[in-house]
């Protein structure tokens, strides 16, 4: 029997991916708070009784994800064995003798939980806090070009956004879809125009010129399933997404 060390909260949502049963759910974890290299080396000192500095635990960590990621880029595959990683390609090549082109094909580096991570499994309870508030909320982007999950973002190309009364509408100034930056707070905002599908579960952008950098996703709406609401209200998706 394992024992249960660690507890993760969830909510039910509507499950917008399938069409032939309209009564079924999906979970989401309640995310507590989103941990920096910084903040686990010193949790490993304080809780986990770690034998060295966490200034020095950073910075080997730091050391040993640069040359990870130098490897990476030489084709290299990755096991930790709390994790796997591998480079792969994205796109189709039309003949034999086509050659990798920036415009057409995309590289991306592809992450897998490793065995030591999943033999944690066991020793983590799940309670299901049942369904969630009805409100709008982003359940999942994909990078159209590099096929990427809540991950990557091609400037200038398309974004499929899912989730559940996320239909840009309303006549509030602050209505639309924002990508924000992480550091500067800047807000950039999808032109109406770029907004190719705008449905309740699903809406496809065209990604603005944005620069290199790390973006949260905004979705500000008035919409609802009856009428509109006299206030907006912002659907947020937790995971950040990176412009290369």
């Amino acid at each position: 029997m394992s024992n249960i060390l660690h507890k993760i909260k969830a909510y039910l949502y509507d499950n917008v991916l399938t069409k032939d049963n309209p009564n079924d759910f999906t979970a989401r974890t309640v995310s507590e708070r989103s941990l920096n290299v910084q903040q686990i080396c010193q949790s490993a000192v304080t809780r986990g009784g770690a034998d060295i500095s966490a200034s020095s635990m950073e910075h080997a960590t730091e050391l040993f994800l640069k040359e990870m990621a130098y490897q990476l880029c030489d084709g290299f595959s990755i096991n930790t064995g709390y994790f796997t990683a591998s480079t792969t390609i994205r796109g189709v090549f039309d003949s034999p003798s086509e050659t990798f082109n920036k415009d057409k094909h995309s590289i991306i580096f592809q992450f897998n939980q490793g065995e030591k991570l999943r033999a944690e499994i066991p020793n983590i309870e799940v309670e299901i806090l049942g369904v969630a508030e009805s409100s709008a909320v982003i359940l999942q982007v994909t990078d159209v070009k590099s096929g990427s999950v809540n991950d990557l973002l091609t400037a200038g190309r398309n974004l499929k956004i899912v989730g559940s009364k996320i239909k840009v509408a309303g006549e509030d100034p602050s209505v639309g879809i924002y990508f924000v930056d992480a550091v500067t707070q800047g807000r950039t905002k999808v032109d109406t125009s770029d907004i190719v599908t705008n449905n309740p579960s699903e809406i496809i952008v065209v990604i603005p010129e944005l620069p290199s950098g790390t973006y949260n996703l905004e979705i500000v709406t008035q919409f609802t399933d009856s009428s509109m609401l006299k206030q907006p209200r912002t659907a947020l998706l937790d995971k950040p997404l990176t412009v290369e």
